[in-house]
């Protein structure tokens, strides 16, 4: 039996990216994209600021990693939910009124930030990839026969987050479920 060697600087180097990136999203929730700097980033993950320098040496590269993590976030919880659907015979519309919804509500804040991260990218040509990468992710995972059907779906899907960050009051489930219904039927 071959035992396999695993260095333990490369897996304390991953968790310390990992736990760099969480702050990064927690320091957007709290103070906006403006807000980030190596020093705020530190101080938010309890960590020395050379800490946050010799794991992402810019902040474009740290904010590349955050776009980057919550893309991966992002698909593997619409995976799961389309995998729930699937597995209920369901076309999904209340999976994603339900997604929407809690994106909204207790998670709110980190909406906004992916959201703020998302637009960062209309500014910065170098975190466009990773601001697309969401959406090739998404396209790839959901099976569609007509691309223009399922291009208007996601549009919507953006529309309706916009939209209920900026209500007052988050949308209930059950108030987007008919759009998003709407959204899902086949033309």
């Amino acid at each position: 039996m071959v035992k396999l060697q695993v260095d333990g600087r490369k897996a304390r180097g991953d968790k310390r990216r990992t736990e760099l990136i969480a702050a990064t999203l927690r320091v957007i929730e709290r103070d906006g994209v403006a807000g980030v700097t190596h020093r705020t980033v530190a101080a938010e993950a309890g960590v020395p600021t050379t800490s946050t320098t010799y794991h992402f040496s810019s902040l474009d590269d740290l904010l590349i990693a955050t776009l980057i993590s919550c893309a991966r976030d992002m698909a593997t919880e619409v995976y799961w939910m389309i995998d729930r659907a699937r597995s209920r015979g369901s076309r999904g519309a209340e999976e994603v009124a339900v997604l929407l919804a809690e994106a909204l509500g207790p998670r709110r804040g980190r909406t906004m930030a992916e959201y703020e991260l998302y637009l960062l990218a209309a500014r910065k040509p170098e975190l466009r990839p990773a601001a697309r990468r969401w959406l090739d992710v998404l396209t790839s995972m959901v099976r569609h026969d007509d691309e223009v059907a399922f291009r208007v779906f996601l549009a919507g899907i953006d529309g309706l987050l916009i939209q209920g960050l900026i209500d007052d009051e988050p949308p209930s489930a059950e108030e987007l479920r008919p759009v998003v219904d709407y959204l899902l039927k086949p033309r």
